[in-house]
């Protein structure tokens, strides 16, 4: 059970961050439910990428090491992947 609560912290902070890069970057924005959705697939990608790199300690997730080191992961990891998709979609759009 302890190896399941930093993914939930990765996927709820990838949501989170996804959605905060829709707000900064209006016209690349998804709507809501599509940065939350991508921001979670990008918080769950980012945190285990950090993970296997061992940035965030994912064997000790219950400490405050590894709980910030999951939100960092999955924020910053649902950020960059809607950042990627939002730009992707703007360029599609303008031909």
């Amino acid at each position: 059970m302890s190896g399941l609560v930093p993914l939930i912290i990765q996927l709820i902070s990838g949501a989170v961050g996804g959605n905060v890069a829709g707000a900064l970057m209006k016209k690349s924005s998804l709507g809501t439910l599509g940065n939350s959705i991508l921001g979670i697939i990008g918080g769950g990608l980012g945190g285990q990428l950090l993970g296997a790199l061992g940035v965030a300690a994912q064997s000790s997730g219950t400490d405050a090491g590894g709980i910030i080191g999951s939100i960092a992961g999955g924020g910053v990891g649902g950020g960059i992947l809607m950042a990627i998709v939002g730009a992707v979609k703007s360029a599609m759009a303008k031909k």
